[in-house]
Order: structure tokens, then sequence, then C-alpha cells
């Protein structure tokens, strides 16, 4: 089961980017974000003709995440659980039916937090504290469950080029971090850093400033996975060179494939 997480940064913009990617790289499913489409407006037909399933929890110009899949899906919800009055698009569930297992499949789209200090970092932290306990439940259910997406966070320095230009951003704050490694160490696997150490690995290059070009890019799209999925992965990957392409995202793709 080759399960990816993609910020598109809009679907209207990147849906000939996507399209092609998918072609190429055959995931069994996407969880995207940065969707910035209501639901109606979603080109569902477009993903559905080529024999994906499509669920969207979309927001108008902003944010909105989906989920594509060639799987089965069943219990599809949406938003994250712990504030009822939260309106922004950033969280969707499903469980996608494999030939071995059920996999609890969570695409989230953390929040930026900029500029701090203000309200938008104190929601970024208050939705990874909703984060946190929806990741204590989905152990506590002891099925294999992955929680992807874009975590607007910078884990470690070797996650950025320049980590000295990101040190008063909200994404590498140290109360990020720790939020963040609050979650993994509930006893959540990072893919990518089980598999691959050390710097030079990045899911992000700015449009602004050449960084593409230079590769100043961070690492900031990541995939947690319950010990019970993390016995099952086989392999996990940065599809770096999507990049490169004709109207790219500002991120690319990072998938894992499990034995289920």
């Amino acid at each position: 089961m080759k399960i990816a997480t993609f910020n598109i940064n809009g679907i209207k913009a990147r849906i000939g980017a996507l399209t092609d990617w998918l072609d190429e790289a055959q995931p069994d499913v996407a969880l995207l974000q940065e969707i910035k489409s209501v639901d109606e407006a979603f080109p569902r037909e477009h993903f559905e003709e080529r024999g994906w399933q499509v669920e969207t929890h979309g927001q108008k110009s902003f944010n909105g995440v989906a989920i594509l899949s060639k799987l089965p899906l069943e219990d599809v919800t949406r938003s994250l659980p712990g504030d009822d009055e939260d309106e922004q698009a950033r969280w969707i569930e499903a469980t996608v039916m494999g030939e071995s297992h059920a996999v609890r499949l969570c695409g989230l789209y953390l929040p930026n937090g900029n500029p701090v200090p203000g309200p938008k970092y104190d929601y970024k932290l208050a939705w990874m504290k909703r984060l946190e306990a929806r990741a204590r439940d989905l152990l506590a259910s002891e099925m294999p469950a992955v929680m992807a997406g874009d975590y607007n966070v910078i884990p470690q320095a070797e996650d950025a080029a320049k980590p000295e230009a990101w040190t008063e951003d909200a994404l590498y704050l140290p109360e990020t971090r720790a939020a963040f490694r609050r979650i993994l160490n509930l006893g959540f696997t990072e893919a990518f850093r089980a598999r691959t150490q050390g710097p030079g690995h990045y899911s992000f290059w700015d449009y602004q400033a050449g960084a593409w070009q230079r590769n100043n890019g961070i690492r900031i799209d990541h995939l947690l996975l319950t010990p019970q999925a993390a016995d099952l992965m086989t392999d996990v990957q940065i599809d770096r060179d999507i990049r490169g392409r004709d109207k790219p995202s500002d991120h690319v793709p990072v998938w894992i494939d499990l034995a289920a």
C-alpha cells in the first residue's frame, strides 16, 4: 500500500502537475493539502474518471484537505476533534482497506503560525495540543494508523538548509518542536527519519530567491506511524525532482510503502 502526502498549493493551479505525478508514481492513496477549494468546486470527476475515490474537506481560497484513493475507503470523518468552533479545513480521516490490513489514515494541514507572537501562533499550538489528543486515541485503538501531511514543523536543524534563518519563525521555534516531539514520544515513528539520516533532505522550497536552484529547502511534510503501521513499512521516499517541473507546488510528495 503506497501512501503519499502532497501539499499541492491549489488544485486549480496544480491539476496538471498533480495528475502527471499520480500517473507516474501510482500511489494507492494520496493525501492532499491546500486544495484551496470548496467541496463543490473540487474537480472530482477528473479524478473519478481515472479510478480514484475522492473525499474532500474544503474551504474557499484557503486550506482544504482531500483523500484520493484507488482502494476502498470507509468511515470518513472531517475536522480535528477538540474545538467545535474551528472552521478551518485542516483534517480528514478515513480507513483504507488493503489486501491484508485496514489502515487508519489522517491527512492534516497544520497551521503555519506566523507571525510570532500573536493569535496565529496561539492557534498553532492549540491545534497541536488537539493533535496530540487525537494521536493518543489512535495509539489506544492499536490498529495501523498514519498521520500524514504538511506539519509546518522543522523538527531539527538538519531539516533546514539554513537553520539560522528560521530561528524566529513559527515552524522552528522551540515550543513548536517540543510540541512535535511530545507527539512522537507517545510512540510514533517519523517514517522518513526511521530510514534516512543526515542533512540535505527537504520537501519544501520557497518560490522566492532561487530557493529551489540553490537547494535552500526545509523538511516539513511528515508521516507519523503508530507501532502497528511502522511494523508494516517497507520503504519511504521524497519525490524531490517534482519541484523542478513546470508549474510546481512549492512542496513535493513524500510517500511510504506498507505491507498492507
